[in-house]
């Protein structure tokens, strides 16, 4: 779940939560509403926390070819036989 799908699963569950009036037979909508909010929060809460550990990879362009670099990398960007 992405960023748009949670948040768009957090405005579902507040608009049947605050917004909506009307009752329909054997269902909570404002339960329903709850829930949704709950798991757009989760979903935030866990993307936000999978991007700020996304890794960094540094991008070396050369005339001949093109370099990519993760952090830890064993590979000198040095080394002309890169």
């Amino acid at each position: 779940m992405r960023i748009g799908a949670s948040l768009f699963l957090i405005a579902c569950g507040a608009i049947l939560t605050f917004a909506v009036t009307k009752e329909v037979n054997g269902v909570d909508l404002s339960t329903i509403g709850v829930i949704l909010m709950i798991v757009g929060a989760a979903g935030l809460l866990i993307t936000l926390a999978m991007v700020s550990r996304r890794r960094r990879t540094d991008i070396i362009h050369r005339p001949n070819s093109t370099t990519y670099i993760a952090p830890g990398d064993p590979v000198d960007p040095v080394d002309p036989r890169y």
